[in-house]
């Protein structure tokens, strides 16, 4: 197997499949771990991890990709925020091709109403150089964006800008991670944690939870030596939170991105694509900040959605099922033609699937 990673040293990539190969002959069952991090979706797909560890461990795909658990009915909203003739939505690009239940997308829309942007802070921007036009950030991600996003808000306050809101479809990742652990159709056995999102929050947030984690890095090497870790727990019969990504992680994480977070947003139930309401999983808009809230200022509703026919996005994300077994991945649903959310982002798991793995 050649490894394209520069940081990928093959002696020892063979050291942890051995060691893994071992442990695993002490365990009676096969045995599932999933990935909730878009980013080591990709880089098990890239540096073909899959293909080198034993048949009997399951590498699954989990909600780490935040274009993936937006909800199909915020994105109808979206749209019908853009429909309005005083509206110009900003946003990040992959939101532009996620379809709703009736593959309709943002990215119908021309520049003029619809633009791509790569800072929430460069809404801002666009509001003050368009002050006859009610710009609407579409607020989607977890806790890596989130921050940046509640800046963004103070920074709107701070110029007095009338014409800038969010629509909040922001998520935290711990809650989930129990609502998917305590899913007896998943059976997961154990969690490789997002090292973006650790960073913010610290190995700690995982904690109380109880559930079986390692946080890991995005080598190759990184993901081996977290799928070690857990594998080594579960032949112990261990249940607790490591951290082999400790040159990025600490045990609290980033306090003053978690204030001005905590600030700006507040807790609220919201739903996952695919996955139903999470109780306590998502980031809404505080009263003190309502003005820059544009559910608020524009009434938005949410229909309920049902999935496209045929999508198993939802049981993929739940690791019931990879995408393969899906009727429409490299069918009707690609890269080029996306029918459901997981192949829309270029982190999704359908989507690395399909560039790394569909032969």
């Amino acid at each position: 197997m050649k490894f394209i990673d520069e940081y990928a040293d093959p002696e020892l990539v063979k050291k942890l499949v051995h060691l893994i190969q071992k442990d695993l002959e002490d365990i009676s069952r096969p045995v599932n771990l999933m990935e909730v991090c878009g980013t080591h979706t990709m880089s098990i797909g890239r540096s073909g991890i899959r293909s080198i560890v034993p048949d009997k461990l399951k590498l699954l795909s989990g909600p780490g990709c935040p274009v993936c658990v937006t909800p199909s009915g915020y994105i109808s909203a979206s749209i019908e925020l853009a429909e309005r003739k005083e509206v110009l939505i900003t946003t990040f690009g992959d939101m532009v091709r996620v379809p709703n239940s009736s593959g309709d997308t943002l990215g119908r829309f021309p520049k003029e109403k619809v633009r791509i942007v790569y800072s929430p802070l460069e809404a801002i921007t666009i509001a003050m150089e368009n002050p006859d036009k009610e710009v609407v950030f579409l607020g989607v991600g977890f806790e890596t964006t989130a921050p940046v996003i509640a800046q963004t808000i103070k920074v709107a306050v701070e110029n007095k800008l009338s014409n800038f809101t969010c629509l909040s479809a922001n998520k935290i990742i711990p809650p989930a991670l129990k609502a998917l652990a305590d899913n007896p159709l998943s059976k997961i056995d154990g969690f490789i944690l997002p090292g973006h999102v650790s960073i913010i929050l610290g190995k700690d947030s995982y904690a109380d939870l109880g559930i079986r984690g390692v946080v890991s890095g995005f080598e190759p090497l990184d993901i081996l030596t977290g799928i070690h870790m857990l594998i080594r727990q579960i032949r112990k019969g261990v249940v607790e939170v490591e951290n082999a990504y400790s040159r990025a992680v600490t045990d609290k994480g980033n306090e003053l991105m978690q204030k001005v977070m905590d600030e700006v947003f507040e807790i609220v139930d919201t739903p996952w694509r695919g996955l139903g309401v999470i109780p306590a999983t998502g980031l809404g808009i505080r009263k003190k900040y309502s003005d820059y809230d544009a559910e608020k200022k524009f009434k938005v509703k949410y229909p309920e959605e049902n999935e496209p026919a045929g999508c198993r996005c939802g049981e993929i994300l739940q690791g019931i099922c990879i995408p393969t077994d899906c009727p429409l991945f490299g069918n009707k649903c690609l890269p080029d033609n996306p029918i459901g959310p997981c192949m829309v982002s270029s982190e999704g798991a359908c989507s690395a699937y399909y560039k790394y793995e569909r032969n």
